[in-house]
């Protein structure tokens, strides 16, 4: 008898191209999904083909702003990601556009041709949060469930990587400075989460081994203050630096005016973000929409950040000591 050979799925990954989406794309991958990366230049997502079998893994244009190429890109799919989402407004790009209207148009897409939905979102994510961004992610969750009452959708917390804006930024920051900011005091408190473990709770997701219609929140094993984070950074890197604490009314100031700047270093929305702190509801855990929950042993800080900070080091990968 000639064996039937089943087709395999198809996945429309939006925002595949960036930090998160490279490693969904990936995890997806090797699960043997045929991936479609939905983002703005395709021309640029050209970094994601190693990731995939020749021809498994494609990229199309489409801009969440218009809608017909959000519907272009979910045809002929079995399940949809959305990983799209921006830290500080720029031009057309805004929050509202961006990360409520934008998540309302995936869902309604992915409704259409009767697809599977999983959307990121972020801890913090309030519907009456001062911070546009965590107001806007808040609404964009609740625009996916009113769409599609069994769709996943993840907070994670800051998430970590070797392509990182976090941990990155600020070793690069203390190759040139003596000194550190610490926003507030540097008493915010985060749980960072690897990026990989974020991208194998969406894959599993996608596998259909994850409830839906409910929000996961994603934190790593630890809780560490920014003051913490910044301290097992450098520790990492070999440097001493100062650490100067930054009164709020003044990273306010700096925030209204580096926010004006190209590179957008710090942004007024970005310093009311900070005044909370960004880890794991008690909620949550109660009720298991953790890693926990979802049958996934978070990666510590101490056991990644060595593994690409290392270049900020005085003499790289040959250092020999780091400062304790």
């Amino acid at each position: 008898m000639t064996e039937i050979l089943q087709t395999p799925k198809l996945v429309t990954v939006f925002g595949g191209s960036g930090f998160i989406g490279r490693y969904v794309v990936r995890e997806l991958a090797q699960r043997g999904y045929l991936v479609r990366v939905a983002c703005r230049r395709p021309d640029l997502a050209g970094h994601l083909q190693p990731l995939g079998n020749v021809g498994q893994i494609s990229a199309v244009q489409a801009n969440l702003r218009v809608r017909w190429s959000v519907d272009r890109a979910v045809q002929g799919a079995d399940h949809v990601v959305n990983l799209v989402g921006i830290l500080a407004e720029s031009g057309r790009q805004k929050f509202s556009t961006i990360q409520e209207f934008g998540a309302r148009a995936i869902a309604e897409a992915a409704r259409s041709v009767g697809a599977g939905l999983t959307h990121g979102s972020a801890l913090g994510a309030d519907l009456n949060s001062r911070s546009n961004y965590a107001r806007t992610k808040a609404l964009g969750e609740k625009a996916v469930l009113e769409t599609l009452g069994n769709a996943v959708i993840f907070r994670p917390s800051i998430v970590f990587g070797p392509e990182d804006q976090f941990f990155n930024r600020f070793a690069a920051m203390a190759r040139l400075s003596p000194v550190l900011p610490l926003i507030g005091g540097g008493k915010t408190k985060f749980q960072p989460v690897y990026v990989g473990d974020v991208a194998e709770a969406i894959a599993r997701s996608v596998d259909g081994e994850v409830a839906g219609g409910k929000i996961y929140e994603l934190g790593g094993p630890n809780v560490l203050s920014f003051r913490q984070c910044m301290e097992e950074m450098l520790q990492v890197i070999g440097r001493e630096r100062l650490l100067v604490s930054v009164p709020w009314w003044l990273a306010g100031l700096q925030g209204a005016i580096l926010g004006r700047l190209p590179g957008k270093l710090l942004t007024s929305d970005q310093v009311i973000l900070l005044r909370s702190d960004n880890v794991v509801s008690a909620q949550a855990e109660n009720e298991r929409r953790t890693f926990e929950g979802l049958g996934i042993r978070p990666q510590s800080t101490a056991a990644i950040l060595p593994t690409y900070l290392w270049r900020y080091r005085a003499a790289g990968q040959f250092t020999r000591r780091t400062f304790a």
